[in-house]
């Protein structure tokens, strides 16, 4: 496999995300068996790449929406006040939602997502990540499947960017301190 030169390390190759969004699949299409059409919201970028390897591997009926959010604070990598960008084009009251993101670090912008998306009564709701860094952690948030727990190192690829850079890898790597400082 070529590693592209800004990538330090493989965290989590392509084909360990595979054969993970596979079990995740299963998972969800067996959790989810009985109860009709699920909405399946992307949030936008950084998920759009699992979402669409996920969807494509469930057996449940099911139908794609996307939200975006923005979340600022004092520096790029701070999270701060989270706001909305684009919603959903879907009415989710009395269905039942997944909402699937790329990674959970902080927990700031699932947190908000979460909250606003119950105030539209869904018939339940749940989340998936790819990714979560519990290290980094601050507001305890459940979720519900997670891909990989990874340490706390800036990563990019399978959707993951730097500077709207290397998301198409097919891997999740470790960029060089180098490349963001």
């Amino acid at each position: 496999m070529d590693i592209h030169p800004d990538i330090e390390r493989v965290i989590v190759s392509q084909q360990v995300i595979q054969a993970r969004i596979n079990e995740l699949a299963a998972q969800i299409s067996a959790d989810y068996a009985e109860n009709g059409q699920l909405v399946v919201v992307g949030i936008l970028k950084g998920a759009f790449i699992f979402l669409s390897d996920l969807t494509r591997r469930l057996t449940v009926p099911h139908r794609v929406d996307f939200m975006a959010l923005s979340s600022y604070g004092q520096t790029a990598t701070t999270s701060g006040a989270v706001r909305i960008i684009m919603d959903l084009r879907v009415n989710v009251e009395a269905r039942h939602v997944l909402v699937v993101e790329d990674i959970v670090d902080t927990g700031y912008t699932l947190h908000y997502l979460l909250n606003v998306l119950r105030t539209r009564n869904p018939a339940s709701l749940r989340s998936c990540v790819l990714l979560s860094k519990p290290d980094r952690r601050k507001v305890d948030i459940p979720i519900d499947y997670v891909g990989f727990e990874i340490p706390d190192v800036w990563v990019v690829g399978y959707g993951l960017d730097y500077a709207e850079t290397h998301r198409t890898l097919p891997y999740i790597g470790m960029l060089k301190p180098e490349v963001y400082k």
